[in-house]
């Protein structure tokens, strides 16, 4: 059976995330942009096993409901690994034996006062004043010294994994989180000292919060909205602009100049599709987005449709060709032969290298630069994402996926909220459960909350080409049948790494150096993988890095780098358009009208793309 690609309606019957309420849109006829022809797998005889393959797929599918998408084979293959490698180690035991006994000491120690062991610098679970007091410092201290005796424990047992290794310390981490004294409210002083100065009222509004949010839940899957929802249009993703261009994988704003004169090169933002695209374009004070056209530049961006099951057999490359390729062309029929600036942010970054590179092979030169966001095109050191990159856990994946069509945003949330389960999740129940606060997301927690789908298809073919085997930047990455090369790109290429990104780490970011021998100025910023790059001017304690590499410049290892680079305060904004101006025309032109050439508006910014649940 062949899948079909159908328009949506402006407007959706699912909930909005918890505190959004979608902006009434007009209704907007839609021009016809087909996607090509789905991908049918072949269809085995009942007699070789379909229906069996088809049960196993159903069961994976229920237990990926009860694991968060996580596979139980994948950490029981690492656990075996492990643990009979230790058990084949008896002097290493015996090591962890006496390290143990060291261990159990010091943490009779701080029973009598001493301070053992301090905090990771993220690690807030004990850092306030409450928990200096006997017997809490006490039973802080002797948990942070057994969960880094257990670390030292699994760490190093020889024969073991690398990725194996990796998952068994995650689990163990996870495990041993549960039964920190924080989370448990007769031992956390600061749940005590809360209920004793509100005489009761503390737990009791705990509660009712406990109460909205399973009822929240149970009706919509998420948690109960904040008081003052933030509507998309109004307070989130507001500035003015028109969709120009609609096919059934992208809507493509056009956004109002904010400058009489601009500067002939336009810029084209294309942002993951893991995401909502108005990361980019928050709240008015923090979108980089209206910065933009404030400093002169026609700005487009891509953004993409929510798929549901009947994009399931969607190949990776359509988001190449009926994504980067399409909005390219719309770009160049409105604005004219001038050349692009390509932004690309994250995964989405990743798809616009391939296109630049394929680009480049073809001989297609209608790019000015390339700007790359928190994106990775080498992944053989991607983080904590690894922990879930296995052919256990990706075959896990796609028989969940083969159920359902796609791989939910919650499902793959859950998987982000694990690497930061301290802050993302313990940290939250305790506020909201124990000491009766009430949640107030800013603009990044909500956009966080408005989740997307993956076509199952796509997120496979992405998953097993990009993370598992790399063929990106070891040459095997193929588009239309040949392989492309990042050393084919020769526009200039401006990227951004942020310091504490656990998605994509600076220092992967970085290694397009090693894959580029052209002009690259990279920028290592303070923040993560959202907030580092939502780094407006005038936001506080803010620093960044820049440096130039020019073309067929010696290489700098990425440690070297930042001891040999100055630090400058402040956002790195201005610095990029001063680097995107020193490659633009005058800003002596006249703004081109929005949808010219044959495209006309369809609706108004955010689009209707944006408002799918």
């Amino acid at each position: 059976m062949t899948a079909t690609l159908t328009e949506p309606a402006a407007t959706s019957t699912k909930p909005a995330p918890a505190g959004i309420v979608p902006a009434p849109t007009a209704e907007a006829p839609a021009t016809p942009h087909p996607l090509p022809p789905a991908f049918t797998p072949p269809v085995e005889d009942e007699a070789d096993g379909a229906l069996f393959t088809r049960l196993d797929q159903w069961l994976h599918g229920a237990e990926g409901r009860l694991t968060g998408g996580l596979s139980p084979l994948a950490l029981g293959i690492a656990s075996l690994e492990w643990g009979v490698h230790l058990a084949n180690a008896p002097f290493r035991r015996a090591a962890a034996a006496i390290d143990g006994l060291a261990t159990a000491s010091a943490a009779g120690s701080a029973w009598c006062g001493a301070t053992e062991i301090a905090p990771g610098p993220h690690d807030h679970r004990f850092t306030a004043e409450a928990w200096s007091r006997f017997p809490y410092h006490a039973m802080a201290q002797s948990f942070l010294l057994a969960e880094d005796w257990t670390d030292r424990m699994i760490a190093g047992v020889r024969g073991v994994s690398a990725p194996n290794e990796r998952i068994v310390r995650f689990a163990a981490r996870q495990m041993l989180d549960a039964f920190s004294p924080s989370n448990v409210p007769w031992l956390n002083p600061e749940i005590i000292d809360m209920a004793v100065q509100t005489r009761g009222r503390s737990l009791i509004e705990g509660f009712a919060n406990y109460l909205a949010d399973i009822t929240a839940f149970a009706e919509t899957g998420a948690p109960h909205p904040s008081a003052r929802p933030m509507v998309l249009g109004r307070d989130l993703a507001a500035t003015p602009g028109e969709v120009v261009f609609r096919n059934d994988l992208i809507e493509l704003i056009q956004y109002t100049p904010a400058t009489g004169k601009v500067r002939p090169e336009p810029v084209l933002i294309t942002p993951a599709w893991i995401m909502k695209y108005y990361i980019l374009d928050l709240s008015p004070h923090n979108s980089l987005i209206r910065y933009l056209t404030e400093q002169g530049y026609t700005v487009f961006s891509i953004s993409w449709r929510n798929p549901g099951k009947e994009m399931r057999d969607l190949p990776f490359d359509a988001y190449r060709t009926q994504g980067c390729l399409a909005a390219l062309d719309a770009v160049n029929r409105i604005c004219g032969p001038a050349r692009v600036h390509a932004v690309g942010y994250c995964l989405g970054g990743t798809l616009l290298s391939i296109t630049a590179a394929a680009m480049a092979r073809d001989g297609d030169d209608r790019l000015a630069s390339m700007t790359l966001f928190a994106a990775q095109t080498d992944f053989t050191e991607a983080g904590e994402l690894q922990l879930f990159m296995s052919e256990a856990q990706l075959a896990f994946l796609e028989d969940m996926m083969a159920r359902q069509g796609y791989l939910d945003g919650r499902q793959m949330g859950g998987a982000f909220q694990l690497l930061r389960s301290r802050d993302l999740i313990w940290s939250r129940l305790i506020r909201s459960y124990w000491l009766g606060e009430e949640d107030q997301p800013n603009d990044l927690m909500v956009w966080n909350e408005d989740v997307t789908r993956m076509p199952a298809r796509m997120h496979s073919e992405y998953l097993r080409r990009l993370f598992l085997n790399d063929d990106l930047a070891e040459g095997r990455y193929l588009v239309g049948g040949r392989p492309v090369a990042l050393s084919d790109i020769h526009v200039p290429i401006f990227m951004v790494g942020t310091e504490t990104d656990h998605v994509a780490p600076w220092h992967s970011v970085y290694k397009l150096h090693l894959l580029n021998p052209g002009e690259i100025t990279f920028v290592l910023t303070s923040g993560g993988h959202n907030a580092g790059i939502v780094s407006e001017p005038g936001h506080p304690h803010r620093h960044f890095h820049i440096g130039t590499r020019a073309a067929g410049a010696p290489y700098v290892d990425p440690d070297s780098w930042v001891q040999q680079t100055p630090i400058s305060d402040g956002s790195w904004w201005p610095a990029w358009t001063d680097w995107l101006a020193a490659r633009s025309g005058a800003q002596d032109q006249a703004p081109p009208a929005m949808g010219a050439r044959g495209l006309r508006p369809l609706a108004d910014a955010p689009g209707t793309y944006v408002l799918e649940r």
